[in-house]
């Protein structure tokens, strides 16, 4: 179970990453401030802390027996306590609830983390409607003194210009000085909005849902103790001749139910839920589908366009 939430959040974290990328090749720097930036520190405050503390876990022993003996904390409940700022000392059972580690820093540590934590969702929300509103009353200005016939050069326009023509649109204006160009804040507002609480959520329910590929590992792992113990085990207790025979036919039978559940449709079955773990836990970090329609190589395509040419 903590290995899938290990690679969960590994792969979750490479999907922001590649998110860089493309505000770098789109040259859309404002994205990088107002969504790479606290989305990195939203997920690494969180659920990096916990992989962290799934890896120092498994570097603590278990002394004792009994009552008084020390187990390894709940992972899960030194989480809720993070936000709960609640960290006891003491040892109660194996659901300890105690520090992991020196609570003296684990306490400084969890108030950094969630302060960042907590502080990356209004800089999500607010940063970028602001700045694409400040951005188009600049451009507004420049169109508007250019348009009385001042000597001063209008601004060009910048990687953030063209943030703002884009949302703008998106609401049916058009760009350029001839109209007056309409810059709707609440519809940008209630996007980001919207883009924030579907980040935070995600991050959650996303991590949850990498814990399929413990779910798929129990069953494989069960259905073949299954698989053994009820077929090809039971004929090993077969004596004489009978024995020669059952061994033969209860290997046949245990290789085809092998082959059918374990490799055809358990193999199915890991194959859909990981194709469902890249197209939506890490291909929305970075994916939005707003780019070119693929077109592919065509001879006949080539050859139409130079004829009309």
């Amino acid at each position: 179970m903590k290995m899938s939430v290990i690679v969960g959040v590994s792969q979750m974290v490479f999907g922001v990453m590649l998110s860089l990328t493309n505000h770098l090749f789109f040259r859309r720097y404002i994205n990088i401030v107002a969504e790479f930036i606290p989305q990195l520190l939203f997920l690494l405050s969180i659920f990096g802390y916990l992989c962290a503390l799934i890896i120092y876990k498994w570097t603590l022993p278990i002394i004792g027996e009994g009552p008084g003996a020390h187990y390894p904390p709940s992972l899960l409940i030194t989480l809720i306590n993070m936000f709960l700022n609640v960290i006891k000392s003491d040892y109660l059972d194996v659901e300890h609830t105690g520090a992991v580690y020196d609570e003296g820093i684990q306490k400084g540590v969890q108030y950094v983390l969630v302060f960042l934590a907590l502080g990356s969702v209004p800089w999500m929300l607010l940063v970028k409607p602001f700045y694409l509103r400040w951005q188009h009353k600049r451009r507004s200005l420049s169109g508007y003194a250019e348009f009385a016939g001042d000597n001063t050069v209008g601004i060009p326009q910048s990687e953030e210009d063209e943030e703002v023509t884009h949302h703008d649109s998106q609401s049916g204006s058009h760009s350029g000085h001839d109209d007056e160009e309409e810059f709707d804040f609440s519809e940008v507002f209630i996007h980001q909005a919207i883009h924030t609480i579907e980040f935070c959520l995600g991050c959650i329910s996303h991590t949850a849902s990498y814990l399929r590929l413990w779910a798929l590992s129990l069953a494989h792992a069960e259905l073949s103790a299954v698989l053994w113990n009820m077929v090809f085990h039971a004929v090993l207790t077969f004596q004489g001749f009978s024995g020669i025979v059952g061994i033969y036919l209860g290997f046949a039978f245990w290789a085809a139910l092998t082959i059918a559940i374990l490799l055809v449709m358990e193999g199915l079955s890991a194959f859909l839920h990981t194709l469902r773990l890249h197209w939506v836990e890490f291909q929305s970090k970075f994916y939005h589908g707003e780019g070119y329609k693929f077109l592919p190589f065509s001879f006949r395509t080539i050859l139409k366009e130079e004829r009309e040419e």
